[in-house]
């Protein structure tokens, strides 16, 4: 993978001929090294149609500068973005093109903006001669491609140094601000020159289709948003980052359970064929997150036992073995993100988005069709809870407490879809319907992890090591999971209406 840095920045704007005030006035600044003027040339690469833009994704090739190459920004938060770096080469490197491989698709990404700067830069240094920012004065010529508008202006930029207290950049704003320098309106230099060198032509439009209040409208804009987290989440799984496996598999499943849900506002013949393939790609990316959560529970659990009772190398066994599954697990995950049905699929979403198979109870108060819905899911999930229940302990039982955990989370998606309609009522019931899910969940995962524990137990007992540890943790899950039974009722009865 490319390099990666954390962009931590703010922009401002200047007239040409503007004074940087005296930044050793600033706290923390002891000394301003000018490093003089650099010229950069970059040219910003996105589709036909913007899509990189609709999303404040930018890509540019630069030359020039102690940073040539390939440059990829994906926004973090305000102000602040990942900087994916690649080294220079003609056309764009194959790890940068995965990532962007959900929004561009089967399409190509193509030249859209040149802009040359002269980089007039300050380095921020403290009493040590560490830095603690970089202010440069760009004055920037953009040229709309090919042969498009130009434009021109001049702004400041203010960067955070890495590891730097990112507080530096408040007090290089106050001091700024008093000199009469203001924040910039545009959000990058990007934009600014989309908007200055082709005003009218902008970014997609995703504004969601419905007359405001219907049940289509508020159906339609929370499929929408999970479509657009598939997308935006699909660069941070390759990427490798923190709970992003899960974030989308989370999205995947809303979508399923909210096509299965509101079957009354969206036509099933239509829908029905792309759950297939939603549960298709979170069966793809289930592996990696079940043994993101499994490795994590037992590594917990065996931190609890005393130093005196882990006998032989559990705490090698359970690296090796953990190794070997993720490995092979976020293959698959990244497998399934670049087959082609996986683009077959965002192209079917974007195609429903585009043109939904409304039913009559689309038009219908979003309010009355969605509390219906929701108290649909409810009853089945109500049925598969009774039915656990009544069941002896056991493998039946165990199989009965499962399916009341699927229909927990469906109908807990369905309340969360339906919380702009149906407001605080439908948030309260969501977070009951919660507790009910995590007791459900806590259970299943007891089961899944009694199974690798007995594995291992195995492994160890054919290697010649002692299985006792392996076998500490299987009783410890099994008290867990009878715990988790006992309030399982109590839980339930607290969620037991809308």
């Amino acid at each position: 993978m490319a390099e990666t840095k954390r962009e931590i920045e703010r922009k401002y704007e200047a007239a040409a001929g503007t004074d940087v005030p005296d930044l050793t006035r600033v706290r923390e600044v002891a000394t301003v090294a000018d490093d003089g003027v650099t010229e950069l040339d970059a040219v910003y690469h996105d589709t036909p149609d913007l899509r990189l833009a609709a999303d404040s994704i930018t890509l540019r090739r630069r030359t020039g500068g102690s940073d040539a190459g390939w440059h990829l920004k994906f926004p973090v938060a305000v102000g602040v973005r990942d900087e994916i770096r690649a080294p220079l080469s003609d056309t764009l490197p194959p790890d940068l093109a995965a990532l962007l491989r959900s929004r561009v698709r089967g399409g190509e990404v193509v030249p859209v903006v040149r802009l040359r700067s002269a980089r007039d830069v300050r380095r921020l240094l403290d009493a040590d001669g560490g830095p603690l920012a970089e202010l440069s004065v760009d004055t920037v010529r953009a040229e709309r491609l090919p042969d498009g508008p130009r434009a021109s202006w001049t702004e400041i930029e203010v960067e955070a140094a890495d590891d730097a207290d990112p507080g530096i950049l408040d007090a290089v704003e106050k001091r700024l601000r008093k000199a009469g320098i203001r924040p910039s309106d545009a959000p990058s230099k990007l934009a600014r020159a989309l908007a200055e060198t082709a005003p009218g032509d902008t970014p997609l439009d995703t504004a969601p289709p419905g007359e405001p209040g219907t049940a289509g409208a508020a159906v339609l804009a929370y499929v929408r948003e999970q479509a657009e987290a598939v997308v935006a989440l699909d660069p941070a799984v390759r990427r490798d980052l923190p709970d992003a496996v899960h974030q989308l598999r989370v999205a995947c499943r809303r979508l399923r359970s909210a096509l299965k849900t509101y079957r009354s506002v969206l036509d099933r013949n239509a829908t029905d064929p792309l759950g297939d393939e939603l549960k298709w790609l979170a069966g793809e990316l289930g592996a990696a997150r079940d043994q993101e959560v499994l490795a994590e529970r037992l590594r917990a659990h065996l931190a609890d036992v005393p130093r005196t009772l882990r006998l032989g190398p559990v705490k090698a066994r359970l690296r090796i073995w953990d190794a070997a599954r993720t490995e092979e697990a976020r293959r698959r995950a990244v497998a399934a993100l670049d087959s082609d049905r996986y683009l077959a699929l965002l192209d079917r979403l974007d195609a429903l988005l585009a043109d939904p198979p409304l039913r009559e109870a689309a038009s219908r108060d979003a309010a009355k069709v969605l509390a219906r819905a929701v108290r649909k899911d409810h009853a089945r999930l109500a049925a598969r809870v009774d039915r656990a229940l009544s069941l002896a302990p056991g493998r039946e039982r165990d199989l009965a407490l499962h399916e009341a955990r699927k229909a927990a989370k469906r109908t807990r998606y369905a309340a969360d879809a339906a919380r702009p309609a149906l407001g605080k009522s439908a948030k309260k019931f969501a977070k009951r319907v919660k507790k009910v899910q995590s007791l459900l969940g806590e259970h299943q995962d007891g089961v899944v992890a009694r199974a690798t524990l007995r594995d291992l137990a195995l492994q160890a007992h054919t290697a010649g090591e002692t299985a006792f540890t392996w076998g500490l943790l299987y009783g410890r899950e099994e008290a867990a999971a009878d715990a988790a039974e006992r309030a399982l009722p109590a839980a339930w009865a607290g969620a037991a209406s809308l």
